[in-house]
């Protein structure tokens, strides 16, 4: 399986790219009205970014350094692509939604549902974001395939491609590298301000218990026989221990970003929570589901039925709604103990 990390979403768009070829069967379209009900879907569950008040006009040109070490000149950003939803949740958030002109596959909130999707995890299709004229693209250091970027680079696109992120104390930098591009410092910082504050407040909420629980990160996606228990650099890490807890996998001694869930690994790593994405639990048939997966009804978390489940495209992105994602995992993880 490649390995491919926004960081914290990255490794997960391994998997997810795996899936969505496995499980989708293509690749990307400049419509895809699978998503866009998935899109409308969040919509009316609430999945939506809070923009920052007022609309910041960006200060242009910029020259700024790219992660691949390229230095980007921005002329304009009035149609501007980011190839993944935590960069297009970055671009809405600063106040420059009403420039985006296409979205990725993870781009579940509600304000970017309409956009035609031009990208599937991994699967970047060149000619339907050439089609759409941006003037600028905003891609991770995972974005590809290499051909396809170097096909928009000879189209005269301006790429910028930033880096990824480990957990927590990234969500400013990234912020800050997106705004810089955009031409919009002042917002960048607002930005940056504003969710290291919330971070900051939901953080005083996690309880203070006698023993950390042990959480396992689970990637599920039954429709592809897809079943994973995350380890070192699966991006799960830092919001798990943000929660107070200790991730099961990682500390068990899983030194790859994901491993094939067995019954020997999960005795190891003695979960007594399991975190997974919604639409994962959903395609295992649920909780009941779930403890069916060999191993996982031996474990604390499988015989409690203790299963912490965020939004998939939101869980890790590390940005300006992590507050949010953070908040949840901590309202989930404790309920059972009346401590949250």
């Amino acid at each position: 399986m490649r390995r491919m990390r926004t960081r914290a979403a990255g490794a997960l768009l391994a998997v997810l790219a795996l899936t969505t070829v496995t499980g989708c069967g293509g690749g990307a379209t400049a419509e895809a009205p699978a998503a866009s009900t998935a899109a409308s879907a969040s919509a009316a569950s609430g999945n939506s970014v809070e923009p920052l008040a007022g609309t910041p006009t960006p200060r242009l040109p910029v020259t700024v350094e790219s992660a691949d070490g390229e230095k980007v000149s921005v002329e304009k950003a009035a149609r501007i692509v980011p190839l993944s939803g935590s960069l297009s949740e970055i671009v809405f958030t600063l106040g420059l939604g009403d420039r985006v002109v296409a979205r990725d596959i993870t781009a579940t909130f509600a304000q970017a549902s309409k956009l035609p999707v031009v990208t599937r995890g991994h699967d970047v299709s060149a000619e339907s974001v050439l089609s759409l004229k941006p003037d600028l693209v905003l891609a991770e250091t995972t974005s590809g395939p290499a051909e396809a970027m170097d096909q928009i680079r000879a189209a005269g696109v301006p790429v910028l491609v930033v880096d990824p992120a480990d957990g927590l104390d990234d969500v400013g930098t990234r912020i800050r590298t997106v705004a810089d591009a955009l031409g919009v410092t002042a917002a960048g910082q607002e930005l940056t301000a504003r969710s290291e504050q919330r971070i900051a407040a939901a953080s005083k909420h996690v309880p203070h218990t006698k023993k950390k629980l042990r959480v396992a990160f689970l990637y599920l996606r039954g429709s592809a026989s897809v079943y994973l228990i995350g380890g070192e650099g699966s991006g799960a890490t830092s919001l798990i221990e943000a929660a107070g807890a200790v991730d099961a996998g990682a500390e068990s001694g899983l030194k790859k970003d994901f491993t094939a869930i067995t019954s020997e690994a999960l005795v190891k790593a003695a979960p007594d929570a399991i975190l997974v994405m919604s639409k994962g639990l959903e395609s295992v048939g649920g909780i009941d589901g779930l403890v069916r997966i060999p191993g996982i009804a031996q474990t604390p978390a499988g015989m409690d039925r203790r299963v912490v489940s965020v939004e998939d495209g939101v869980l890790l992105n590390y940005g300006p709604r992590t507050d949010q994602v953070l908040k949840s995992v901590v309202e989930q993880l404790y309920k059972e103990d009346g401590a949250a």
